[in-house]
């Protein structure tokens, strides 16, 4: 199994620093969210922050933490979070795509008493709801999902990564020249589904006499097929490309060689050249400053939750690389404002 360990521990001020942080959350209310079931743990319950002990976050992710997708999203906010918290430490187990090994690494996180255990894959959902009524003292997350299996211990977390996708595909359509433009998508499920369907009702909606067409690999992995996809997309046409999942690494470099544009979702893909527009970045840590905040008072699980623009859980973020006309930035910023404010639908 590969496991890498990225760990850090704050034992400044550990108590009062502790909880004058916990006391200024920030964005934690304005996350979307949703109680189920009801609170475990006591209400005097003595945390580990409060009793000097070390609060301890494990990952396990189906791809490597720094895919510039799906799975950095989340090691990021987890990096995120455990800067703004003292006495916090944090671990990772990436590369299990396999859910056997993916079930493996979250029982023993789980065995060894971690406060919370973050299984980030829709495809963990079953050995999650086997292994945490295991473990009713262990906290557990997981995603993209809506679902906590009515269990005290499980919250769950998903994106409407459409919102972000409509924006990208409004952008597309202003930029194409050629009025074709490609999608490379993974498996038609969960956040990828939702963030291709929203990119294509962007784009028709921007200009409906552009072409959208839309390629799914069947992998969330597959780089080659990836590769594949966005070279048959650019031999019909396309000028701009967008996809979503670890696999578009693939699709990326295709682009770059071809001179052809690029929308990227999950994480900032501006790294992959210049020829990347802009990324619908997944800001995850809005939603794990509540978590971290419920459990530290005693609240392990019961919550779905849901990131999206209005709540700061979706970001977009310019290439400073590209240079992108005034004149699309401005339609950019106003389709945002649109989608927050209720006046545009993305269809979803």
């Amino acid at each position: 199994m590969n496991r890498h360990r990225m760990r850090g521990t704050w034992l400044i001020l550990a108590v009062v620093f502790t909880l004058l942080v916990a006391a200024c959350g920030g964005d934690d209310d304005d996350a979307t969210t949703t109680t189920t079931g009801e609170p475990s743990g006591t209400a005097g319950q003595t945390t580990t922050a409060a009793s000097g002990e070390a609060f301890r976050i494990a990952i396990v992710a189906p791809s490597a933490s720094n895919d510039l997708a799906f799975s950095q999203s989340i090691v990021d906010a987890v990096n995120v979070v455990s800067a703004e918290r003292a006495n916090v430490e944090v671990d990772v187990t990436d590369g299990t795509f396999v859910v056997e090994d993916a079930a493996a690494a979250i029982r023993d996180y789980a065995s060894q008493g971690y406060d919370l255990v973050i299984a980030h894959g829709s495809q963990y959902g079953g050995s999650l709801q086997e292994i945490a009524p295991d473990f009713p003292d262990v906290s557990f997350a997981w995603g993209t999902a809506a679902d906590t299996f009515g269990l005290d211990n499980v919250f769950s977390y998903e994106a409407a990564s459409d919102e972000g996708g409509y924006v990208m595909g409004v952008m597309a359509a202003a930029l194409s020249e050629s009025g074709v433009i490609g999608v490379v998508g993974p498996v038609e499920v969960g956040d990828a589904k939702l963030y291709v369907d929203g990119f294509k009702a962007g784009a028709e909606a921007n200009d409906s006499g552009v072409t959208v067409n839309v390629n799914y690999t069947g992998s969330f992995s597959d780089v080659a097929l990836a590769s594949e996809a966005a070279q048959a997309q650019i031999s019909a046409g396309a000028d701009v490309l967008s996809g979503t999942a670890q696999m578009v690494v693939g699709a990326v470099s295709v682009a770059n060689d071809a001179g052809v544009l690029w929308f990227g979702t999950q994480a900032n893909q501006s790294s992959l050249g210049g020829i990347v527009v802009a990324s619908q970045v997944y800001k995850w840590e809005v939603v794990l400053r509540d978590i971290l905040d419920k459990i530290e008072q005693g609240t392990l699980g019961g919550t779905v939750y849901e990131i999206n623009l209005d709540n700061g859980g979706e970001v977009i973020e310019y290439n400073p690389a590209f240079t992108l006309p005034e004149d699309v930035t401005q339609l950019a910023e106003q389709t945002i404002a649109g989608i927050i404010d209720g006046s545009i639908s993305t269809g979803q």
